[in-house]
């Protein structure tokens, strides 16, 4: 082939790897920037210029064929290359530009990230934070992340990782619930109560506690059986319907914060710990890489710098 025809096609060979890094054309689109229906149309002139074909497309991912992935393996190593050197070059520059895209827990991103967003935007304007706000657990390497925000117990060993804060669970509910059915002394009372629960497996509902160190019991664990008229996987939801005066919600604190300060929810059981339910912190986490873009290292400093002090319940 003509070497100017073959200059015209590396950025169709620069997609190529991204789809296979990304291995789906949705994701491999979003990483870069374009719309499916582009990335189609490249790889399509790609697979006509060669002659061959590179992909196989199935409804959710795509199959390399053996042309297609060995023309991946022999370009992939000098696209990083020229990746790495003009991150590099660009970075010398001092200025904090491109796309960060970050993974997060729907409740969390609302409530905790959105809001703190905006001064790091006016202090780097040339940067742009797009957030994936869900509470599915998404790969960050495969579906094109630079971060994840994480709810966990763990730090994840898989991933470079700095924890952001402290977490709990509290137990709430309205004054006009508990007015009408009475307000809970010990994990025992739930028994009788509405419990609006987060679902997390086909077995019956059960929520567990221990007592606080003050208390000076030496009674492990205590783990009830609960039931109530609405279970939803978004602790938002469960929040917005315990307002509603539907029951008694198990919630993470920065779900129920702002409506605790407004006095709209009553925590119940303080001399108890909910355990099990959700996880104790929050987690920025990255891959492993050896060069990490500008914009990303500054987004991970200030968001520690932010939750420096947690958020107050």
């Amino acid at each position: 082939m003509d070497p100017e025809k073959i200059e015209g096609l590396w950025t169709h060979l620069h997609w190529l790897t991204v789809l296979a890094e990304q291995g789906s054309f949705t994701a491999a689109a979003a990483r870069l920037g374009v719309s499916k229906a582009a990335m189609s149309q490249r790889i399509a002139e790609l697979e006509r210029a060669a002659g061959v074909s590179l992909v196989q497309r199935t409804t959710r991912s795509v199959r390399f064929t053996e042309a297609g992935q060995q023309l991946v393996d022999d370009t992939r190593g000098q696209y990083e290359h020229i990746a790495t050197s003009f991150s590099n070059v660009r970075d010398q520059a001092g200025v904090a530009r491109g796309l960060i895209r970050v993974t997060v827990p729907v409740a969390f991103g609302r409530q905790q990230v959105i809001p703190r967003l905006s001064r790091f935007l006016r202090e780097h304007p040339e940067v742009r934070v797009q957030l994936d706000l869900s509470d599915r657990l998404s790969s960050i390497a495969t579906e094109g992340f630079d971060l994840a925000i994480r709810h966990s117990t763990n730090a994840p060993e898989t991933h470079v990782a700095w924890k952001l804060c402290d977490t709990r669970s509290l137990i709430v509910a309205t004054r006009a619930y508990l007015k009408r059915r009475g307000t809970p002394a010990s994990p025992w009372d739930l028994t009788a109560h509405d419990c609006l629960s987060y679902p997390r497996a086909q077995s019956a509902s059960t929520w567990s506690f221990e007592q606080n160190a003050s208390r000076k019991s030496t009674a492990g664990p205590v783990t009830i059986g609960i039931n109530g008229p609405v279970a939803a996987n978004n602790s938002e939801a469960l929040r917005d319907a315990a307002l509603d005066d539907l029951g008694v919600a198990l919630l993470p604190d920065f779900t129920a914060q702002a409506a605790v300060r407004a006095g709209k929810l009553i925590v119940l059981l303080p001399e108890w710990r909910p355990v099990g339910a959700f996880a104790e912190r929050i987690y920025v986490v990255r891959p492993y890489a050896s060069q990490v873009p500008r914009a990303v290292k500054l987004f991970v400093d200030y968001l520690r710098s932010a939750f420096t002090d947690g958020f107050p319940c």
